[in-house]
Parts: C-alpha cells; sequence; structure tokens
C-alpha cells in the first residue's frame, strides 16, 4: 500500500508541475506575390511538429496550433502574449516562425548566424532577446497545405516530427529530436536529423542529388521502378540492404579538400555504387542505423 500512495504522490507532482495551460489554433491564408516554377515555402520551427501536404489548390493554408503552459496564470499570459506566428513574405518565398522566443530570427550576415536554410534561422545566443528565461513552455504544432509543384522546407528542433506529402519540388527536411516522413515526392530531396528514423517514399525518382542523414536511427528509402541513379553510403556501425539488382561498385575517388602549405589534402570516398546507368547521387549516412534502399 505504501508503494501505491508513493506513485500516486508522484503522479500528481508530475501532473502539478505545469499548471496552467492554454491552447489556442492559428490560422492563416497566405498566396505567393510572384508565382514562378521556384516558390518556396519556408517553414522554421523550434518546438513542436511540422507537417506539409502538397494539393491542387494555388493558396497557401495554415493552421498552427499554439499550446502554452506554466506554473502561475501570470506567466501563462505571458507566453500567450509573446509567442506568435511570424511571417516573412519575400514575393516568390513564404517563409514561417515563430516569434517572441529567446532566439531572434532572420536573416544577417554574421558569422555566428543560423546559415543552414539560405541564411535564415534563429541566432541562439542567450545574450540577447529576452533571455531565455524558461517562464513557461511552449509548442507550436504547425500543418499547411501548398500547392503540389511548390519547394519545402520544413524544420523543427523539440518536440515533433517533420512530415512533407505530395509535392514534387525539392524538399529540405530538418529536425534534430525527432523522426522525418517525407512521401509522394519526386524532386530533389535533403532530411536530416540527429535523433530519429528518416522514411522517404519516392511517386518519381529524384530529379537530382540527395541526400539523407540521420545520427542515431535507420534510413529506409522506397524508389520507383528503373530506378537509375549513384549511390553513396557511409556509416560507421549500420548496414546498406538493398532489393536492387543492377547495382555495381565504384572505383574509390580521391577528393581534394585542402591546398595548404604543408601539401595537398585528399579525402577518400569509397562505398560509392551505380545503379542501372547511373544517374543523381543518392548520399545516405548514418552512425548508429542501417540504410534499407528498395524500388516498388
Amino acid at each position: 500500500m505504501k508503494t501505491n500512495w508513493l506513485f500516486l504522490i508522484g503522479t500528481a507532482a508530475s501532473a502539478c508541475a505545469w499548471a496552467q495551460t492554454s491552447e489556442e489554433k492559428i490560422t492563416r491564408e497566405l498566396a505567393f506575390e510572384a508565382k514562378t516554377a521556384s516558390n518556396t515555402l519556408m517553414t522554421l520551427n523550434i518546438n513542436g511538429s511540422v507537417t506539409v501536404e502538397g494539393y491542387a489548390g494555388d493558396k497557401i493554408l495554415v493552421e498552427v496550433k499554439k499550446t502554452i503552459r506554466a506554473k502561475t496564470a501570470a506567466r501563462l499570459e505571458e507566453g500567450k502574449e509573446e509567442i506568435q506566428l511570424g511571417v516573412t513574405d519575400r514575393a516568390d518565398t513564404l517563409i514561417l516562425y515563430v516569434t517572441g522566443t529567446c532566439a531572434p530570427f532572420g536573416k544577417q550576415s554574421r558569422k555566428d548566424w543560423h546559415r543552414k536554410f539560405n541564411g535564415w534561422g534563429y541566432q541562439w545566443n542567450k545574450n540577447e532577446g529576452r533571455g531565455c528565461e524558461d517562464r513557461y513552455d511552449y509548442t507550436m504544432d504547425f500543418v499547411i497545405k501548398v500547392p503540389a509543384g511548390t519547394q519545402v522546407v520544413a524544420s523543427t528542433v523539440n518536440q515533433g516530427d517533420v512530415e512533407v506529402t505530395g509535392v514534387s519540388g525539392a524538399v529540405v527536411a530538418d529536425n534534430v529530436n525527432g523522426a522525418i516522413r517525407c512521401a509522394g515526392i519526386s524532386g530533389a530531396t535533403r532530411a536530416a536529423t540527429v535523433n530519429g528514423d528518416v522514411n522517404l517514399d519516392f511517386s518519381g525518382n529524384p530529379s537530382g542529388d540527395s541526400r539523407f542523414y540521420t545520427l542515431n536511427g535507420d534510413i529506409t528509402a522506397n524508389f520507383r521502378k528503373g530506378l537509375a541513379a549513384q549511390l553513396a553510403f557511409k556509416s560507421f556501425n549500420g548496414e546498406l540492404y538493398s532489393s536492387v539488382e543492377e547495382i555495381t561498385a565504384l572505383p574509390v575517388q580521391l577528393e581534394i579538400t585542402d591546398r595548404g602549405g604543408e601539401g595537398t589534402r585528399y579525402r577518400v570516398n569509397g562505398n560509392r555504387y551505380k545503379i542501372r546507368q547511373g544517374g543523381p547521387l543518392l548520399d545516405f549516412e548514418t552512425f548508429n542505423g542501417d540504410v534499407i534502399v528498395r524500388e516498388k
């Protein structure tokens, strides 16, 4: 009986950790002012999931579930006021992000600025912004519909997965503590996470060079019958498995990485293969995980 009481007390204490909770749905309807073949939607989140779906319309339909948790009503109201949806309109590119965080968002040329997404990102510097007081917890879960031909950049860091479906444009999917799922895609694709699996299902084989990476997880990639590509594989503790029969190993390649005072530095690129007659490069890398390449 004592054990049961201790369990109940511990559970109650955990439930009271965030005594105040607020949920709000944010909706926006957007459109590209300049309609081109390179129209791009960038969604750069911090806490929460990002789901992007291609459809037959011409609008960007945005729905965000904002959740704030705090230990007092005053801190809850502070979070509700500060955490908001940010939108930057670059005519042919729309950028969605989170405002009110301790990391200001924007584009600068400083070396310490987050450069992963063409210079756009959050400035992770605790001496700036509001100081990262952690007075409340928040998540922003994005669900977005885009015209099917849109190029998509979708990223988050914590507390959510990244999912992109039904788009024919190039895809960049990025995560840190979560999985990546892409289905019904056909453009050049870059998918990378640290802690999570990467699952890819192509409706048409990639039209350009693509890279797939996870540190702690597996990569499963399903391509269409008749795949023609070059394939690179690198892993510390993982293996490569493939159902593709027409695959041959390529000779080891030397890549020049530096010409310094002590001489020329080379990198040896092994584990390269050609599928059928070759084509775009499909670059797979894991540390603790396997890679599975299939044709369907």
